[in-house]
């Protein structure tokens, strides 16, 4: 689905990605692991559109994302691509209804369609319970269930997950795992994570380490 290729990247004098080339298959989880400062998040925000390389492209279905302007890419990000964060990023003074309901009424869905699916998402992830409360009246592994609810509003083909257990304690860890498992499983969702969570990792399909700014290795399970 898609195809990183040549990826360089650098801040100042600094070099985060060396010529990295990554294929990002559909319908698995692929796990991206190594030390801090290897470049794994920003390899990620570069698959996602966040940030732009410095050389190489990123090919989506045959199309570089990057020669797209910039509301193009934007709308193309909203709609294709999904995003989960470690600290979850839910707007504070938002529900988590209305929370997850953002992307589709940013896509230009309409209110009722935007607010049904977002009420089934939460549903399924059994947060029925918690459609109304704000985000500091949950828990942490409500808060990030919510973030993927979010991430899936807009039926993307793609969820980029940073970090998505590394503020959970061991039960919302294992909670989150299976949610992200389940989803691939059960929706034939792709994943990318990146993970230092060796629980995380083990259900990958593909596991892709990191150093240095470069890819050291590469493993399917």
């Amino acid at each position: 689905m898609i195809e990183i290729q040549n990826v360089t990247k650098s801040y100042g004098p600094l070099t985060v990605l060396h010529n990295v080339s990554l294929t990002i298959p559909e319908g698995e989880i692929m796990a991206i692991v190594g030390p801090s400062g290897a470049g794994k998040t920003t390899l990620l925000q570069i698959a996602g559109s966040l940030d732009r390389p410095d050389s190489g492209t990123v090919m989506f279905d045959g199309v570089n994302i990057f020669s797209l302007k910039d509301k193009k890419l934007s709308e193309f990000r909203n709609s294709h691509i999904g995003f989960v964060f470690q600290f979850h990023r839910l707007l504070p003074e938002f529900s988590a209804l209305e929370n997850v309901a953002m992307p589709a009424l940013i896509a230009g869905r309409s209110r009722k369609e935007a607010f049904d699916e977002a009420r089934k998402l939460l549903e399924d992830l059994n947060l029925s319970h918690r459609l109304t409360h704000k985000p500091a009246e949950l828990s942490g592994g409500e808060k990030q269930r919510t973030a993927i609810a979010r991430a899936l509003i807009n039926k993307p083909r793609i969820v980029l997950a940073d970090e998505p257990t590394g503020s959970l304690d061991s039960h919302n860890r294992e909670e989150i795992q299976e949610i992200i498992s389940g989803l691939c499983r059960e929706r034939n969702q792709t994943f990318v994570v990146v993970t230092h969570d060796r629980d995380m990792a083990s259900i990958a399909h593909r596991i892709v380490e990191m150093a240095d700014g470069k890819i050291i290795e590469r493993l399917d399970i």
